[in-house]
């Protein structure tokens, strides 16, 4: 009843947060990678050189985040939103007009800037501030955007390529962020959300308003990066490889792009019950704990070839999504405070940005060269039970600085 009763009071910040969220999925590695072999077959490219451009177009839009991310503190929600999604959407018309890898690499480019990057940081810098006590819960619901974006993109644009086209798909992609995502979201961030009496009061203290330039001093922010850094580095990848790791273990990329489904549905589950814990105990505290799902799915899927190790892996991937998007949605706040939140985020998704861009280009070098595209993916694994290691420390640093302030 509680729960209802909070999504009845804040439906309408927390449907124009699911839809910034939602809508992100265009520019994210998941759909993008789905027009992968059509493209090294129309471009004659390999999977390192596709992979290459990838890189340097996801880097590029990492490297601009930093000084575009800081609008969000300027401008209004409604103001950003108004200027992201026609941006995301000229990046789809681009996509599907593209006969040049120049116009191919801006097109990437401005995906990954406007959907994974600005949609997202939007989004989550927005819910940030409107709610406090309510954080993760909130966080939670929004975040299932890119669950429910997991599960239908995929499936759709494979169909709808099939039918009329993957260039037509891009199109069709287009139009659904001017019709329907940009009035939808714009009418519904159009008005700030206010504390209300009601509102219970937050488990603990805000932190103090950390200003970005403290920030990008402090060893801890560079330990818990390491942490984020993980799940953009790994999920990128092997999605972006999903077409030649489904050639390599001779399975169905149909069934491969169904079991999206499935970590969709475990995704919205452990989304819902990670905002609740961060909530009750605190993002800092749940941190170490963050990366284990997927250091688990990584060994599931390297080392079984049986197809139902993709089912595994997504049921894993779902886990991990869960747990982790929510948890670096509302751990900032707690170590780094809300006034200057706008810019130090941006450091922040340049930060996974950077990671989901040298994921493909790294990888692909590597297959080119002869390694073991399922050994690359068990020493991910290895990367996340190590870095859970640092994480711990950066909780225990960070936990014993607020009790000391």
């Amino acid at each position: 009843m509680v729960f209802l009763a909070f999504l009845r009071d804040n439906a309408r910040w927390l449907a124009g947060g699911f839809l910034l969220t939602f809508f992100s999925t265009v520019g994210q590695t998941t759909f993008i990678s789905l027009s992968s072999g059509n493209i090294r077959a129309e471009y004659g490219l390999s999977h390192g050189e596709f992979g290459t451009i990838y890189m340097v177009a996801t880097l590029a839009s990492a490297l601009t985040l930093p000084r575009l991310g800081t609008i969000v503190d300027r401008y209004s929600v409604r103001q950003v939103t108004l200027f992201v999604v026609p941006m995301l959407a000229l990046a789809a018309v681009m996509m599907a007009f593209s006969h040049h890898v120049a116009v191919l690499l801006a097109a990437i480019y401005l995906l990954r800037l406007f959907g994974q990057g600005m949609m997202v940081h939007n989004a989550y810098t927005a819910i940030a501030r409107w709610f406090a006590a309510q954080r993760g819960r909130a966080l939670s619901i929004i975040i299932i955007g890119h669950n429910a974006g997991d599960a239908g993109f995929p499936m759709a644009f494979v169909a709808l390529a099939a039918a009329i086209g993957w260039r037509n798909g891009w199109l069709v992609a287009a139009a659904l962020l001017l019709i329907v995502a940009l009035p939808a979201a714009v009418t519904l961030v159009s008005v700030n959300r206010t504390p209300r009496s009601t509102d219970p009061a937050p488990r603990i203290v805000e932190a103090r308003d950390w200003t970005r330039a403290e920030v990008i001093r402090d060893p801890v922010f560079y330990m818990a990066l390491l942490g984020v850094a993980a799940p953009s580095f790994i999920v990128t990848t092997v999605f972006f490889h999903q077409v030649y790791l489904v050639e390599l273990r001779g399975w169905s990329l149909g069934v491969f792009a169904s079991a999206f489904v499935l970590m969709a549905a475990i995704n919205t589950g452990f989304t819902l019950v990670s905002g609740q814990l961060i909530d009750r105990y605190s993002g800092v505290r749940l941190l170490p704990f963050v990366l284990l799902p997927l250091g688990l799915a990584c060994f599931v899927l390297g080392g079984v070839e049986a197809q139902w190790s993709a089912f595994a892996f997504m049921a894993l991937i779902g886990m991990s999504n869960g747990l982790s998007t929510t948890l670096f949605g509302a751990v900032w706040p707690e170590i780094y405070g809300l006034k200057h939140l706008g810019s130090i985020r941006s450091l922040i998704v340049s930060a996974s940005v950077l990671a989901s861009a040298a994921g493909p280009g790294l990888s692909g070098a590597l297959i080119d060269a002869g390694v073991s595209y399922p050994a690359q993916i068990v020493a991910m694994g290895v990367y996340c039970l190590a870095t859970s290691l640092v994480l711990w420390r950066a909780s225990t640093i960070a936990r014993g600085r607020a009790c000391a302030g």
